[in-house]
């Protein structure tokens, strides 16, 4: 007889990776499933404002969110790109803009081996010229994709993400969820119970003794992993010896200015600081190696380098950039912090917890947990995180930057074999791959190496069967297109007065 699906889910922790667990799984799983969260509003979360990829946007569809709604209720903005400052040499400044291409393809080939000849003969403009939301961004312009355009233009395909205040985010997916059936329970966890036979997970004890039995419990108690690591001791893989970072000071200020359709990425002597603008108020941050800076000089460099006055006080955050050995072990599954840590430099941490959720979604465990579910969602899993984080140290090891020990360690230190490669075949020829399902495409591993001075020998042989003259007319024309098609693009604060200003704060 086939065993029935796990029916009972114990969601333990809440904050972004919490009530966004609790409410996918009362959307898909809620007419099979009883689904309990556990958390105590006497433990803060990390949330310190959060800056998205366009994939939220399919798990709000999930959701199926009102998207007015969802912004004007979180203080949201658009986000077109990210804008990295400082980080190829001091002075330089790109966009690593959102979008599954760059320019249309000529042939077999991509619009970007023909940017690259034409560069390369100096007849060509920046990269960001062809792309329009590199454009768009720059010039505070935003709308979402028209229906009404033609196929093929630029203006019916825009990709973008947001920018939202994370608790208000936090307390939306509560609302939302609640309404749907999840049952929350106030309480602070004092021990993890489990089988003496199997090891599993029988029960969450809470201070009080309340036991809180399930069949599956999902770990979002952050940096703790109270579950997965304090009760199951899963392990951890370190990435520091790539990503040094392993602190961060947050501190909101006042909105002085329209917020921009795009997050900021300003490289600063032992890290980088973030620019989040929202609605009501704009998000700092400095990411930073305590190796090479101190906290207390960590903060006087973000306060120096706000727009506003600042609306909190700084707020201190320790971590360890890297991953569990096992994301799923035996019936806990770790989502967001208590998952790993990789840092926002390319805001994949909503991301992150989104696709470990859909893959618990694809993979839900019948009663008995067949090991080779946990085996294939670990692996999928596993592969996700090397491969951002990959794609994250490219930004620190592709600099030209000498003029503090922690550039200097960042641009001389080894990376994985596979970045390696990544990076040589870029150099030698232009090439760029997207790995399997790997979440950057071609057009952003381009974007970031162009943007910090990867400038390839060569190109791909076959361009020189078009005429150079065609290619450059082509190049032109798309330059044109783009340039035309953001000129007619409102503001990106026209844009959210007429369709989803938030109340004041």
């Amino acid at each position: 007889m086939m065993p029935p699906p796990v029916r009972n889910i114990v969601i333990v922790g809440g904050g972004t990776a919490g009530w966004m667990a609790a409410a996918a799984c009362a959307r898909v799983l809620g007419p099979i499933c009883r689904i309990r969260l556990v958390e105590s509003e006497l433990i803060g979360i990390v949330g310190v404002g959060e800056s998205s990829i366009p994939h939220i946007k399919a798990f709000n569809n999930l959701l199926r969110i009102d998207e007015a709604e969802f912004v004007r209720s979180t203080q949201g903005t658009f986000k077109l790109g990210i804008q990295f400052v400082d980080w190829g040499r001091i002075g330089d400044t790109y966009v690593h803009g959102f979008g599954a291409a760059l320019g249309p393809d000529l042939g077999f080939l991509p619009f970007y081996q023909y940017w690259i000849k034409a560069r390369l003969a100096g007849r060509a403009k920046e990269v960001g010229a062809y792309q329009i939301n590199t454009m768009a961004a720059t010039r505070n312009k935003f709308m979402v994709s028209a229906r009404d355009a033609p196929p093929g233009s630029p203006l019916a395909n825009i990709a973008y993400a947001y920018q939202f205040d994370a608790a208000v985010y936090a307390q939306y997916l509560r609302r939302y969820a609640e309404k749907l059936g999840v049952q929350r329970t106030e309480g602070i966890v004092e021990d993890v119970v489990l089988h003496p036979e199997t090891g599993f997970v029988r029960a969450v004890r809470l201070q009080g003794g309340e036991q809180i039995a399930g069949d599956l419990f999902i770990d979002c108690t952050g940096f703790r992993g109270l579950l997965i690591e304090g009760a199951l001791q899963t392990g951890y893989i370190d990435y520091t010896h790539w990503l040094p970072c392993d602190r961060a000071v947050a501190v909101p200020c006042e909105k002085v200015e329209p917020p921009t359709p795009y997050t900021r990425s300003t490289a600063r002597k032992a890290g980088w600081q973030w620019r989040i603008p929202l609605q009501h108020r704009t998000g700092n941050g400095y990411v930073y190696s305590s190796r090479h800076v101190s906290d207390d000089e960590a903060v006087a460099t973000v306060l120096a380098n706000l727009d506003g006055r600042p609306l909190a006080e700084p707020k201190l955050l320790r971590f360890t950039t890297g991953r569990r050995k096992q994301f799923w072990n035996r019936n806990v599954v770790a989502l967001g912090l208590s998952s790993g840590f990789l840092e926002p430099l390319e805001s994949t941490s909503i991301h992150l917890i989104q696709s470990g959720i859909s893959k618990l979604l694809e993979l839900f465990p019948r009663e008995g947990f067949d090991p080779a579910l946990a085996e294939r969602y670990n692996a999928r899993l596993a592969f996700e995180f090397d491969r951002i984080r990959d794609f994250i140290i490219l930004h620190y090891h592709a600099t030209e930057r000498d003029d503090t020990p922690f550039w200097n360690e960042c641009r001389t230190m080894s990376v994985p074999p596979e970045l390696e490669q990544k990076i040589d075949l870029f150099r030698d020829g232009g090439r760029c791959w997207r790995e399997g399902d790997e979440l950057f495409a071609e057009i952003s591993w381009l974007e970031v190496m162009v943007g910090q001075r990867i400038m390839p020998k060569s190109y791909h042989p076959l361009v020189d069967l078009v005429p150079e003259a065609d290619i450059y007319r082509f190049l032109d024309g798309v330059a044109h297109t783009v340039e035309r098609c953001v000129e007619v693009m409102p503001t990106h604060q026209a844009f959210i007065d007429r369709h989803c200003a938030a109340p004041p704060a």
